[in-house]
């Protein structure tokens, strides 16, 4: 008699892609490796990545539900006017971890995983976050380089992030790219913080971190700026700078000033 996949998974032949999911999650839980060193539960937890990869698989999941794990692995017969020919049969990859990982997404999987007397499980996976508490992660900070001007005009930037975003099953996720739009003020300070909520990576056991920008002045080759002041560093000579002059000045704005200096300069 062949394998009973349902039965592994511990639901009935109606289970839905939910229910399926849902029981892997708790069963693979309860005896992967780490968490489980009682002896049959690496047998145990590889039974279970089987039936997933089977019963998760509309395909598979149709041959086994009408063929059994006879017809699943050995074949079956093609459809009619194909000469004879026979399906090429399953091949369960024995690989339990990658099925596990690749379920979880590659989220932290015991984050929210506690056993059934209600005690905190010790993993290496560096601990658990508290008893079904979602907590959200430490904001993450990057520095924003913008040049003087600006931060004299004001303009808009757009910044290319990836981060992970859970799917629809609420279970698996993958990296997706999204576009944060700034608008830069005029006369923003360094050191000015432009924060976009709970757009970190996602997880079922986390409340998204905090993107934070910092605003970073670039150099200038003409002007430093002290506040809202900007200062011009001007190179004269000593007959300059005992008889007067005029210090030719352009501005942020493409404007020529021409300053006069009639005091020594010491």
């Amino acid at each position: 008699m062949g394998r009973d996949y349902y039965a592994a998974l511990e639901i009935n032949r109606n289970a839905t892609d939910a229910d399926i999911k849902k029981s892997y999650r708790r069963l693979a839980l309860k005896y992967h490796p780490q968490n489980n060193n009682k002896p049959g539960a690496y047998e145990k937890f590889n039974e279970l990545a089987e039936a997933y990869d089977v019963l998760s698989d509309p395909q598979k999941k149709a041959t086994y539900d009408k063929f059994g794990e006879e017809g699943l692995k050995g074949g079956i017969p093609e459809e009619a006017g194909q000469n004879g020919a026979w399906t090429e049969g399953y091949t369960y990859p024995e690989n339990p971890e990658k099925i596990f990982r690749q379920f979880f997404g590659g989220d932290n999987p015991f984050a929210d995983f506690h056993t059934k007397e209600g005690h905190e499980v010790n993993i290496a996976f560096g601990g658990l976050r508290g008893r079904g508490v979602k907590k959200q992660d430490p904001p993450i900070e990057r520095d924003l380089h913008l040049a003087l001007e600006d931060l004299f005009y004001g303009c808009t930037k757009k910044i290319k992030i990836s981060r992970r975003v859970m799917n629809e099953d609420g279970h698996t996720s993958s990296i997706r790219d999204k576009i944060l739009t700034i608008s830069v003020k005029p006369g923003w300070d360094e050191g000015t913080r432009i924060t976009f909520p709970k757009e970190g990576d996602q997880g079922p056991n986390n409340i998204p971190a905090d993107i934070v920008f910092i605003v970073r002045q670039k150099s200038h080759p003409r002007f430093t700026r002290q506040n809202d002041n900007l200062i011009y560093t001007a190179h004269i000579s000593l007959e300059k700078a005992l008889t007067g002059f005029f210090v030719e000045v352009e501005t942020l704005d493409s404007r020529f000033l021409s300053i006069p200096i009639n005091d020594i300069v010491q």
